[in-house]
């Protein structure tokens, strides 16, 4: 697939109400039942959006989430409803859209980020060193930094405002906001999923160490997988040649841009994690495209 068109920090529809800007995506209202998500080539970590673009990016995002959705229809419906975004909007609006949105159903979003873990890795591990457990699911002794679960696991999350972080809760939690039946049919739901995925990443090389779904309901009550599902953005990718227990493996998603913002200064001090951020140098962009590329060409070969 190609990454020549130019990027796109923010889009800037004229014909369609903008609902709201995401760290990543643009959604437009289209009439009353549905969304024109637009995923820009921006690129957020530790809650703080980039000022440089990721070249190919909202493209990449984009037609991985489609290709998932076509892979997992079977075991949940999704928000697509098939019809092309260009449709939507100005012949003009046209170049903003092409290969980076998708037209959705305006669904009533869950509240709660339902995240599958697994391997333990990032704040699941940290958790895990001080009480051998993850969002209150206990694990067995002995476990280290990226060792695979026995079992996967749900660990969900709340959603937070735009800015801030995410907050672990049990699965008790969820059940006091969205209610027992639901909360179970989200559970089991989220890990059949990671755990078909998993196999069809597995084939290709790359291990799903852990990833983050979102889930809307329509006006029957019905529950849909919706947003993105399993890109670098919402998941942790790592090629399955380094993987190694024990270790960080390298992965296929931001945490190069991460690991150079640790080390960052902004006049002289290390950067606070707060806005602006530091200006990404060229090498580290170009290298963060490539990654999402990677992962893409992989997954799809």
């Amino acid at each position: 697939m190609t990454t020549a068109a130019p990027s796109l920090h923010t889009s800037s529809l004229k014909s369609l109400p903008l609902l709201a800007r995401g760290k990543v995506r643009d959604n437009y209202a289209v009439g009353t039942d549905r969304i024109l998500m637009v995923a820009s080539d921006r690129l957020s970590a530790f809650d703080v959006i980039m000022g440089e673009p990721i070249p190919g990016k909202g493209e990449l995002l984009t037609q991985m989430a489609l290709f998932w959705f076509g892979q997992l229809g079977h075991l949940c419906p999704n928000h697509l409803t098939g019809e092309d975004p260009e449709s939507v909007v100005t012949p003009d609006e046209v170049a903003q859209v092409r290969g980076r949105s998708m037209l959705v159903k305006r669904l009533k979003p869950i509240p709660v980020e339902a995240v599958v873990r697994g391997y333990l890795a990032g704040s699941g591990w940290a958790e895990y060193q001080q009480n051998q457990a993850v969002c209150g699911v206990p694990l067995p002794p002995g476990l280290r930094n990226a060792s695979r679960l026995p079992e996967p696991i749900f660990t969900p999350a709340a959603k937070a405002e735009m800015g801030e972080h995410d907050e672990n809760i049990t699965y008790e939690k969820v059940v006091d906001i969205v209610g027992p039946e639901l909360a179970e049919q989200i559970r089991s739901i989220s890990i059949a999923i990671y755990q078909e995925a998993s196999k069809i990443a597995l084939a290709k090389g790359i291990i799903i160490a852990d990833t983050k779904f979102e889930f809307g309901l329509d006006n029957e009550g019905k529950l849909h997988l919706m947003d993105e599902v399993l890109t670098p953005d919402s998941s942790r990718f790592w090629p399955l040649e380094s993987y190694q227990e024990g270790i960080n493996p390298p992965s296929y998603d931001k945490q190069f841009v991460r690991d150079w913002l640790e080390q960052a200064t902004v006049d002289g001090k290390p950067w606070s994690k707060t806005p602006p951020a530091p200006r990404l140098p060229r090498e580290v962009v170009e290298k963060t495209a490539a990654k999402y590329r990677e992962a893409m060409e992989r997954l799809t070969a």
